[in-house]
C-alpha cells in the first residue's frame, strides 16, 4: 500500500482511538477488499459494454465476486481470475483502475467492525468503515441498533440506509449475503474514482 497523506492517516487514528475508548479490541490480521475493472468488448447487436468487476474479500478467501455494471452478480471460486484471462478477447482489463482497501479488525460485543484505507494507483484516496452485528442477518431487524452504534464512533457521519437494501423487492427484510457486502463496498470505490481529479475533496 502506498503512503497515507496525514489527514486521511490522522481520521484513521482518531476512529481506531474511538474504538479502543469504546472498549473494542483489535483482531489479529488485517483485513483486505480489492476491485479489478473489466470492459466488455463491443456486442454484434451494436448495445452499449457493461463493466465488469471482478472482486475479492479476505473474509471469504476461496470465493471471488464478480459483478455486471447494473446486475447481475455472481459467486465463484477462486480460479475464476484464471477464467478472466482466459476472457481476453471478450473482456480487457481497464489497467490503472484497481482498487484495494486494507485495515484493521476491531471486535466490540457483538459488533464486527473494519476500518480501512482505500488506494488507487497506490495512492490513498479515502476511508472505509464497514460494521456488521454478527447475531442478525436480516439488516430490518437491526438497523436501528447498528446506527445507534455508528454513532458512538462516527458521529455524524453514519451513513443512510444503504441502496444495496431499498432496491430489494423485500427490502431491508432479505437476509443480507457476502454480494451484498461487496455491492457496498464497490459503491464507495466508484464515488472515489470520481473524486480522484487534481484538487478534489475527499469527504471521510
Amino acid at each position: 500500500m502506498g503512503r497515507v497523506p496525514g489527514a486521511l492517516q490522522q481520521t484513521v487514528d482518531l476512529l481506531h482511538k474511538k474504538l479502543e475508548q469504546l472498549g473494542a479490541l483489535k483482531q489479529q490480521g488485517n483485513f483486505s477488499v480489492d476491485c479489478e475493472t473489466y470492459h466488455a468488448t463491443a456486442t454484434a447487436s451494436g448495445q452499449p459494454s457493461k463493466l465488469l468487476y471482478v472482486m475479492h474479500n479476505s473474509e471469504t478467501p476461496l470465493s471471488c465476486m464478480a459483478l455486471f455494471e447494473g446486475g447481475p452478480c455472481l459467486v465463484a471460486d477462486a480460479n475464476f481470475d484464471v477464467l478472466m484471462i482466459k476472457l481476453k478477447s471478450h473482456f480487457q482489463n481497464a489497467k490503472g483502475h484497481k482498487v484495494e482497501c486494507r485495515g484493521w479488525k476491531y471486535r466490540y460485543s457483538d459488533f464486527s467492525i473494519k476500518v480501512g484505507t482505500v488506494t488507487m494507483n497506490s495512492s490513498a484516496r479515502g476511508i472505509s468503515a464497514e460494521v456488521e452485528y454478527c447475531p442478525c442477518v436480516v439488516p430490518g431487524d437491526c438497523w436501528n441498533l447498528m446506527k445507534e452504534f455508528m454513532q458512538s464512533f462516527l458521529g455524524s457521519n453514519v451513513p443512510e440506509l444503504p441502496s444495496v437494501f431499498t432496491v430489494k423487492p423485500e427490502g431491508l427484510f432479505a437476509p443480507s449475503d457476502c454480494i451484498d457486502t461487496m455491492t457496498q463496498y464497490l459503491e464507495l470505490f466508484n464515488k472515489l474514482r470520481k473524486l480522484q481529479m487534481p484538487g478534489s475533496n475527499i469527504r471521510v
